[in-house]
């Protein structure tokens, strides 16, 4: 069965460091751990590479539309390789979620993601995988700086310290990802969440 991992972010150098970039940096260490080279495919509205993990056929994507229309290039590629949603993971940036922290969840609601909400209307379900990357909110900085728009606050660098935090959940998720792979979604579900507090 193949599976596509979608890492959601916006295009350009000028964006490659936001926050909002997560699912971008966490295809990109999966593809440098499996050896791969995403490439842009124009009938996929993205970059996209065909790989393997184990014994499983993986597509790994990047959409080159800006995050709010993500559904378009993720709708395309589940079109033309009649992969089901159900087969589909979505790796994004979460600000309920402090920097560090990873989940793993199937279907539920967008939390006012406009990438997933793209998704979803394209899907025509909510039902497929999301890992979400905690990058923390604006609201929990610390006292004495002023507040940041949360639409600013993702189109941001995060700090060296969150930085450091974020990249620390990509690696935990790309530990259990072989696991979640092979179906056995709960065990990597509990070992991702006890890793990642």
């Amino acid at each position: 069965m193949t599976k596509l991992l979608v890492g959601l972010g916006n295009p350009g150098d000028e964006h490659s460091h936001d926050r909002h970039n997560a699912g971008f940096w966490f295809i990109d260490a999966l593809a440098r751990q499996l050896n791969c080279h995403l490439e842009l495919e124009k009938r996929y509205q993205g970059k996209a590479v065909k790989t393997r993990l184990g014994n499983d056929d993986l597509w790994l994507l990047e959409p080159s539309t800006y995050m709010n229309l993500s559904g378009l290039s993720v709708g395309s590629i589940c079109r033309f390789n009649k992969i089901s949603p159900t087969d589909v993971l979505v790796i994004h940036d979460e600000l309920d979620l402090k920097p560090g922290t990873a989940r793993l969840k199937f279907g539920g609601g967008t939390g006012g993601h406009n990438g997933l909400k793209d998704i979803l209307n394209h899907l025509s379900t909510p039902n497929f995988w999301r890992l979400r990357i905690g990058i923390g909110h604006p609201r929990d900085l610390t006292e004495g700086q002023h507040s940041i728009d949360v639409a600013d606050y993702v189109l941001k660098r995060p700090p060296q310290l969150d930085q450091k935090l974020i990249e620390g959940a990509i690696e935990n998720a790309l530990t259990v990802l072989p696991q979640f792979l092979r179906g056995d979604s709960q065990n990597a579900i509990q070992e991702l969440h006890s890793k990642t507090s």
